[in-house]
């Protein structure tokens, strides 16, 4: 063939490549398109201290939580759904991670298990890897709204090493610390509160001492020179003028609402902070629509001290905290609605679910009790033994792909979530970790009624209080408990003179051998294996000794992000809006609610 005539053909030819090559380029894009538009979004929203009685699905009658019931009866609704710790912090990097908090220092070996400083140095490490950060890294539009309470500062006020932001999220707009008693005036202190054991104790033998002295200075007995005297003196009235100053700030300094990396009110109203809540919730869903998107709204309620919009306040039979549950559940079904209004509920899995049991010790100061309903279960928040402190409600909604109604009795835990919904994006698991979370989606479709967990560790703080055993190809269910609190007053069932039950010491009763309970049998922990059960007994605590040691094998030291040292309030680490010591700000510029609010 001549050069005119190859030419000729190419030219003719040239058409039907470009159009071969536009139609591969096509079909790649739709196939790209169609893998996005498949991926689900995902809103899953975390109670603070909801107790698995408080919602009506679970069978409370006195409270009503319409928006939260219609989840179950669209959803899946699971009874044996376990928090990895029972209180706030460690709990939540659990959820997060999808891991131990054991295994990256989120544990603490003192009373302190939480942090209580908006200038604490402690915080989830940066090595951890959250859902939201391997979302975000396939795509996926993430954002945060609510309650943070893993850190914020590492080496100075503003690095911000802690930050959602720097775990993943897109945008953040809530409160990087907690809800506490101190940030509502009038509300009373949780210093006071959960040091109320020890000032008493000390009360007496601090003011004996005292008139002691005084009272043989001025006999003669003792002389003591003023000069002496001098230098203890303002020693000891500049330490005390130093405390009087941080509880005098402690609302300005610690209660803070935050957008992004700024600080847009100092101290925080909780006027319409639900409300504020629900409106940027819905507005991040709106930029996003288009998808994916990941959205996590941990509430601040119901978390003392507890508060309501004008709206809610009377509307229940059991006080604030009943006013509180009513908003909560206002705000999921306004979020829920928001959804189904954009059309985008077919392709949304929606999960509700609560950090940890019902806080049983909170009490207004008038002695009205402020704590939520764990049902049937034994202890509260704080107890990472019993029931009560980590089994919570639970409900899962995705109308294309899970069946209405369905009840799962089998043991779950919150650290699934992580397994679970990277696993339906199609994202692998970190490789380079152990992942105790596991994909439960199996397990809520129907497909397997058999719990991916044969065994749940559950820790009180840094250490191992009891171990759940859900034998393979069994019904049975069994908890062994290797210690349990010492609860305050006698025969009831919480620890009221410390606010919240610790972990070791003389605050717990060690078990030797360990008390093995039938779950099944015994849900409220109240008869343990006797002797003459022996050979059951034998053979559970066998097996989960076997498991124990496998487990242990497994963890390595790590500094832990909760010692007193990193709890410790900072003055170099104090974020603040205006000028030490008078932090002071408004700069939300949140539209006030329109929507409907009851």
């Amino acid at each position: 063939m001549g050069k005119e005539s190859l030419g000729s053909a190419l030219i003719l030819g040239l058409p039907k490549m470009l159009l071969h090559v536009f139609c591969i380029l096509l079909a790649m894009l739709v196939q790209v398109t169609s893998q996005v538009a498949s991926r689900p979004n995902y809103v899953l929203f975390l109670a603070d201290d909801l107790g698995i009685g408080d919602v009506g699905c679970y069978g409370n009658d006195t409270l009503r939580t319409p928006a939260i019931d219609h989840l179950a009866a669209e959803g899946v609704l699971l009874t044996q759904h376990i928090a990895a710790a029972s209180v706030c912090t460690p709990s939540r990097a659990a959820f997060l991670t999808g891991r131990y908090p054991i295994r990256y220092g989120m544990t603490s070996t003192t009373r302190l298990r939480l942090f209580l400083f908006a200038a604490s140095s402690g915080g989830l490490p940066l090595g951890e890897i959250t859902f939201a950060k391997l979302l975000k890294n396939h795509g996926y539009a993430t954002g945060m709204i609510g309650k943070w309470h893993l850190g914020m500062n590492c080496e100075k006020a503003n690095d911000h090493c802690y930050h959602p932001l720097n775990h993943g999220f897109d945008y953040f707009y809530g409160i990087p610390l907690n809800n506490l008693r101190d940030c509502h005036i009038g509300k009373g202190s949780v210093f006071t509160a959960g040091s109320k054991q020890n000032i008493n104790n000390a009360a007496p033998y601090a003011l004996g001492l005292f008139f002691t002295l005084l009272a043989t200075w001025l006999c003669g007995v003792l002389p003591i020179h003023s000069r002496k005297l001098l230098l203890p003196t303002l020693t000891l009235c500049a330490l005390l003028g130093l405390l009087m100053l941080f509880f005098s700030q402690f609302r300005n300094w610690n209660c803070i609402l935050m957008e992004n990396n700024e600080i847009i009110q100092q101290p925080i109203n909780f006027e319409n902070l639900t409300q504020r809540i629900v409106y940027q919730a819905i507005r991040f869903i709106e930029r996003n629509n288009d998808g994916p998107f990941l959205l996590y709204v941990p509430f601040a309620h119901v978390h003392t001290a507890h508060f309501a919009a004008n709206a809610f306040r009377g509307s229940s039979k059991h006080g604030v905290y009943g006013d509180s549950v009513h908003e909560l559940d206002w705000a999921v079904g306004e979020i829920v609605n928001a959804l189904d209004r954009l059309h985008l509920s077919q392709n949304t899995l929606v999960y509700f679910s609560s950090d940890q049991g019902g806080h049983l010790e909170e009490m207004s100061p008038t002695g009205a009790v402020f704590g939520g309903n764990n049902g049937i279960y034994k202890g509260g928040k704080g107890m990472g033994g019993f029931e009560g402190g980590i089994r919570v409600p639970a409900i899962l909604r995705w109308p294309e792909m899970l069946p209405a109604s369905r009840k799962v009795d089998s043991a779950t835990s919150n650290m699934d979530i992580f397994s679970t919904i990277l696993t339906l994006a199609g994202i692998p698991l970190p490789q380079d970790r152990i992942i105790d979370g596991k994909d439960i989606f199996p397990l809520l479709q129907g497909e397997t009624n058999e719990s991916q967990h044969e065994f749940l560790f559950h820790y009180c703080s840094s250490y191992l209080n009891a171990v759940r055993w859900s034998p393979p190809n069994s019904k049975s269910l069994w908890k062994v408990i290797y210690f349990s609190p010492i609860f305050q007053p006698a025969g009831s069932n919480a620890c009221h003179d410390t606010h919240l039950c610790h972990c070791f010491g003389d605050f717990v009763e060690q078990h030797e051998p360990p008390l093995v309970f039938d779950l099944i049998q015994d849900p409220e922990e109240c008869h343990p294996l006797e002797s003459k059960d022996f050979l059951t007994q034998q053979r559970v605590l066998d097996a989960v000794s076997k498991a124990v040691e496998k487990h242990q094998q497994s963890l390595f030291p790590v500094p832990s992000q909760l010692s007193v040292n990193n709890i410790l309030w900072k003055p170099w680490l104090q974020m603040c809006c205006g000028a030490l010591p008078y932090c002071t700000c408004d700069q939300d510029k949140t539209p006030p609610w329109e929507g409907r609010v009851l």
